[in-house]
């Protein structure tokens, strides 16, 4: 494995490192610094083809754990959808500018094997690469154990500590950088006003604007100071829809001024933090726009309110091109043309990379993008580059790897930040469980996001077993049918209590609530836990406690666990507000509740 770059590379990209990250960090003399990186990004544009000069702007995923040896699978999977047998190939034949990490592309098993993997795309390119993935922690989260994970947004949100959420991102960076990834597309800016919303909700911080935007602004302070680029997300606010861009067109339907109020503030607020990178929205504003473009294909939203109105001048990253919320109106080699045109810089995972690479090649041919629009954005992009030490050695070592990722003293701040999160909604005197209950822990066990850990019941009720209770566990699922419902029913007979999780109980929920409701119907007391959305609970009636987690990852449920048996207290405070389910103008438990003991 190689740590350092080749001898050509930094005679060709030259400068220091010190300079950049002094840059980054706002410390005096970095004017300079600026002006080195400037006349360095210039030398780079100018040796650099137009075909070159497109590539860099794309931002690809690719499958296999390895950037030229991939499994047999994942060549398949690369042919299929790319025309390239794997990540060296992609960048030999594309240019591309950034490569983005999923699990679900088998790039993340391991720190050690994710930080080969990114040594390996950087070796395979002239100019390195932006590494991203969507490490928002809590329901989204691509690198799994043993690195560090954290509770998710609105966990943080109930947490209310700046502090907290500064910790965790610059923890979470810091594990990042030692891996090779360097641009994280976090924090979510979102502010969750719709109970509803299926895309966004417990990923943001919450309902109140004030409240998300000192959130977000001390995470990009975390994840900035750690050195790789934070990622406002989604401008212009896809918080207040029922609709999710992965499938449809969302419409969001403030005004204006409604606008500058909800939306405005969390992505003012990472300006104001120095924010590397924004990424778009594909949703309807007509307020601020009225043509019947998503936001991310929209000249009035990103360069008219982004760039002019809130003075941006960093990188503007689309969200994925493959979302049906950007391809309903316009063909894959116009959109990223459009979001070009729109003041887009990097264009992120385009469904058939050869189609929208060719689309803006002929853009360029036919002067519908002049070459100095490309270098516009390439300049931004490779001033973030230069900004995160890329241009001087973007290579990574298994010893930064085993020196920061997945310590035990990052574990241990992970448990004390979740601690804070974990929100009391209700208690008849059931919490804290006296000591030595026999618990019957059952209910919902989604996958976990990143592939690793889980199920959730398991690990709850291992976590109760280790502060002195027997729990047995039975898993249900988020639609139990009768045959479940009375097996759960049966084994509630003989213990003290029973804990329940629940996962985004709605009104189809029929099998969630039936279990609840027969659970109740035996006398034995139910401390149920929304593990998802907080919402639970204004569907499930009779219940002796209701705990908010907002998050189903391992460091939540043993937080949770302490909490039930009174181990820690209980301080987190809801950040939305929980309406009543048969009138949502009704609000059952508001922004700010959360009992203690």
């Amino acid at each position: 494995m190689h740590s350092r770059p080749h001898p050509s590379r930094r005679t060709v990209l030259g400068a220091t490192a010190a300079a950049s990250t002094a840059l980054a960090l706002g410390v005096p003399g970095t004017a300079n610094a600026a002006a080195a990186d400037r006349r360095r990004v210039r030398a780079i544009i100018d040796r650099m083809s137009v075909e070159e000069k497109i590539g860099q702007l794309f931002v690809m995923r690719v499958y296999g754990h390895s950037a030229t040896a991939p499994d047999p699978a994942d060549v398949a999977a690369n042919q299929a959808e790319i025309g390239v047998a794997n990540a060296a190939e992609l960048i030999a034949k594309y240019h591309v500018g950034g490569i983005i990490y999923f699990a679900w592309a088998h790039n993340t098993r391991d720190p050690h094997q994710i930080a080969d993997l990114s040594n390996g795309i950087q070796r395979a390119s002239r100019i390195p690469l932006l590494i991203s993935t969507d490490q928002e922690h809590g329901a989204v989260a691509r690198v799994g154990s043993p690195a560090t994970l954290f509770p998710g947004g609105m966990a943080l949100g109930a947490g209310g500590s700046t502090r907290d959420a500064r910790r965790a991102a610059a923890v979470a960076g810091a594990e990042l950088a030692a891996m090779g990834i360097t641009q994280n597309y976090a924090p979510v800016a979102d502010v969750n006003v719709n109970p509803a919303n299926p895309v966004i909700g417990v990923r943001s911080f919450g309902a109140d604007p004030g409240a998300v935007a000192a959130l977000v602004a001390a995470q990009v302070e975390g994840y900035q100071r750690a050195g790789i680029a934070a990622t406002a997300k989604h401008f212009p606010g896809h918080g207040d829809t029922g609709t999710d861009s992965h499938f449809e067109l969302p419409v969001i339907t403030h005004s204006a001024q409604e606008w500058r109020r909800l939306d405005a503030p969390p992505f003012r607020a990472a300006i104001a933090a120095g924010i590397d990178s924004i990424m778009t929205a594909h949703i309807l504003v007509p307020a601020l726009d009225d043509s019947g473009d998503p936001a991310t294909l929209s000249r009035p939203i990103l360069t008219g309110i982004l760039r002019e109105e809130l003075g941006y001048d960093g990188v503007v990253v689309t969200d994925s091109l493959g979302m049906e919320g950007v391809r309903q109106k316009y063909g894959d080699d116009r959109v990223p043309v459009l979001a070009l045109k729109a003041g887009a810089d990097q264009l992120l995972n385009p469904p058939v990379l050869e189609t929208a690479w060719q689309g803006v090649l002929a853009a360029v041919k036919s002067g519908e993008l002049t070459e100095e629009r490309l270098d516009e954005s390439l300049t931004r992009v490779l001033m973030l580059k230069a900004r995160r030490g890329l241009l001087d050695d973007p290579y990574v070592t298994h010893r930064g790897v085993d020196r920061v990722v997945g310590t035990p003293g990052h574990l241990a701040e992970a448990d004390r930040i979740t601690e804070h999160t974990v929100t009391l909604l209700a208690n008849g005197g059931a919490l804290p469980l006296p000591a030595h209950r026999r618990l019957l822990v059952v209910g919902a066990d989604p996958a976990a996001p990143s592939g690793t850990g889980g199920p959730p019941t398991a690990v709850l009720g291992a976590a109760l077993a280790g502060l002195g209770h027997t729990a047995q566990v039975l898993s249900t699922g988020t639609a139990p049918g009768q045959a479940t419902i009375d097996r759960a029913v049966a084994a509630a007979g003989d213990k003290d209590a029973v804990v329940v999780a629940t996962y985004n109980v709605t009104g189809a929920s029929t099998g969630q609530v039936a279990l609840v409701n027969a659970l109740v119907a035996t006398g034995v007391p139910v401390v149920q836990i929304a593990i998802r959305n907080p919402y639970d609970i204004a569907r499930l009636d009779g219940v002796a406690a209701a705990l908010a987690t907002y998050g189903w990852t391992d460091v939540s449920m043993r937080a949770a666990a302490r909490v039930l048996a009174g181990a820690v207290r209980p301080t987190g405070k809801l950040p939305v507000a929980v309406p009543a389910a048969d009138d949502p103008a009704q609000t059952l438990y508001p922004v700010g509740w959360g009992l203690r003991y």
